[in-house]
């Protein structure tokens, strides 16, 4: 058993305890090597190989999914130590407060505090649902949500997540904890992105009321019922999430995260439809032959008022304001929501405004994902947007705090290239382009945002994908000018951002520089005309210089960092 002050593993210096169980302590503790701070949870074996063995099979299991995320709601398990008696897992201190110790602490939480801590956990989750093959978290309960000083929170404890498996009709284990898991835990049908909806509604019930799903005797009600002060919006949100069929709950994360956002329209929409209800009924059942006999006039006139409503909207003239064009967009989709032109010119509107970020990509997603069903999904047209979709976030993407990441970009625009490499048809004009964008992304998924310390990318690895990219360079040639340079910005961010992995798998500097400066040229030799065009080369011809001798120094062992780098680069300027 760990004692304080105890040396694990010859590194791990423990410090103090902050936490225990039943089973199990967490101990805080320095790394000696790293000086760095670590969780340390011990778990004490029970003398029962079968068991220990369950035990030790399923802390693998969560390291090895854990190890491969990379979100900032999530922790990081990073190493697991066996020895006879106990079983220690590494993991990221959380400094914080369990939303279960606020709620023992100070009851009942304010609607405001409980919908942004909704949503934060829905992106958590959306991230998890999002994984090759979705991960099910199937254990959301405000004791495994950690409240950071700084507002953000953590969800911990992925000891009984499991990937979703298509064909299996059912969970292999019932688990979880009673009252926040939904009745297909208990094994009656598979888990799927739905139970983690139904936890987090139950969550979200027993934070705004303060009664706990666990006690004796509990049965559900409204929240209204508890806290009349409530709004009646957030009442039908956590009704639906918590509904005992599937099918009657929000369908994806994003949907719930939708509803979230836009509560307070909802609330006017709703009551405004309640006092015409009635009156609306009784008018309508008088109108019922009328409407019989017009409705072949009225559906024409109608399809008619509509292309030409619809032509208006999407075709605006240049001096209309950014805002101005979003709205209208969304209004064009209102009517025709699987005609790719109108999500076409909105991409065009926040490349033209230079800004896409949380905000906007919200906004543009909500709109995506609630009508993509409906697009058919092997055509052309759907694949151009999957294509633009994908370029915005990996040339434009803005994290939340500002910052420009490129896994982050790389992340968010894989799925839309991946869905593109497998039901593009042939006769898509970008398709090679959109496929070397694939490349790059798989590439990052595989070696880099996987965070493993088991496969990690060598040199034939490296000088494959720069052979994918040398060859790409001659075959999308014949794409547009500002494609092009898209994509010549891409490889260019990727070799600087890789420059370090690139040295230590010993790749040769000079085929790095060559393809850098093969690029370049490329850029410089395009003719543009477009404004979009004309302001990306000349980014482009700003840093190259900087980047360049970034790479060159990482090789000669001098490296310094990006804002050092930049700083030089002006004032060679």
């Amino acid at each position: 058993m760990i004692k304080i002050h105890d040396i694990v593993d010859g590194k791990y210096e423990i410090l103090k305890e902050i936490g225990h169980g039943g089973m199990s302590t967490v101990y805080l503790a320095m790394d000696k090597n790293l000086n760095k701070q670590w969780a340390v949870k011990e778990i004490r074996k029970q003398g029962n190989n079968k068991i220990d063995g369950a035990v030790v099979n399923s802390l693998q299991v969560e390291a090895n999914l854990m190890k491969r995320l990379d979100h900032p709601a999530l922790p990081r398990i990073v190493d697991i130590i066996n020895s006879d008696e106990t079983i220690c897992i590494i993991m990221d201190y959380i400094e914080g407060e369990t939303l279960e110790k606020i709620l023992e602490r100070y009851g009942a939480q304010p609607e405001d505090v409980v919908v942004e801590w909704a949503m934060q956990l829905c992106d958590a989750l959306m991230y998890l649902h999002s994984q090759n093959p979705p991960i099910i978290y199937r254990d959301m309960k405000p004791g495994n949500i950690m409240l950071k000083p700084e507002g953000n929170l953590k969800v911990f404890d992925f000891g009984i997540a499991r990937e979703y498996k298509e064909k299996s009709l059912a969970d292999t284990t019932i688990l979880g904890t009673k009252g926040y898991c939904p009745p297909e835990q208990y094994g009656s049908r598979q888990t799927d992105a739905r139970s983690d909806i139904y936890a987090l509604g139950m969550t979200m019930h027993h934070l705004l009321t303060g009664k706990d799903p666990r006690v004796a005797g509990y049965e559900y009600a409204s929240i209204r019922q508890y806290r009349p002060e409530l709004s009646g919006s957030l009442e039908r949100i956590v009704d639906k999430c918590t509904a005992l069929d599937p099918e009657k709950r929000y369908q994806s994360c994003l949907e719930l995260m939708y509803a979230l956002q836009n509560r307070e329209h909802d609330e006017e929409k709703y009551i405004k439809k309640q006092k015409r209800k009635l009156g609306s009924f009784i008018a309508l059942s008088a109108m019922t032959v009328v409407f019989a006999i017009s409705g072949a006039v009225l559906h024409f006139t109608a399809s008619s008022l509509n292309r030409s409503n619809y032509g208006n909207l999407i075709n605006l003239s240049e001096s209309t304001s950014y805002s101005e064009k979003i709205t209208s967009y969304e209004d064009a989709i209102a009517i025709y929501p699987n005609d790719t032109r109108a999500y076409l010119k909105m991409l065009e509107a926040y490349e033209y405004e230079g800004t896409f970020g949380k905000e906007q990509n919200d906004e543009f997603l909500a709109l995506y994902n609630k009508n993509q069903s409906g697009f058919e999904s092997n055509s052309s047209d759907f694949a151009e947007l999957n294509y633009k979709i994908g370029m915005m976030y990996f040339n434009y993407y803005i994290s939340e705090s500002g910052e420009v990441q490129f896994s982050e970009r790389v992340q968010k625009a894989y799925p839309f290239f991946k869905d593109n490499y497998e039901k593009a048809p042939d006769d898509f004009a970008e398709k090679k382009i959109s496929d070397c964008y694939y490349q790059i992304c798989q590439f990052y998924k595989k070696y880099i945002l996987a965070n493993t310390n088991v496969e990690e990318a060598a040199k034939s690895d490296y000088e494959t994908l720069l052979g994918t990219i040398e060859s790409s360079l001659d075959e999308v040639k014949d794409a547009g000018a500002y494609d092009q340079l898209t994509l010549y910005n891409g490889i260019i961010m990727l070799l600087y951002d890789q420059r370090a992995n690139l040295k230590s798998s010993n790749v040769e500097k000079d085929r790095i520089l060559t393809l850098m400066d093969s690029v370049y040229d490329k850029t410089q030799s395009l003719s543009v005309n477009k404004e979009q065009s004309k302001k990306l080369q000349g980014e482009i011809d700003d840093y190259y210089d900087t980047y360049r001798k970034a790479v060159e120094r990482t090789y000669s062992n001098t490296e310094i960092t990006k804002d050092q780098a930049e700083t030089e680069g002006e004032s060679n300027g």
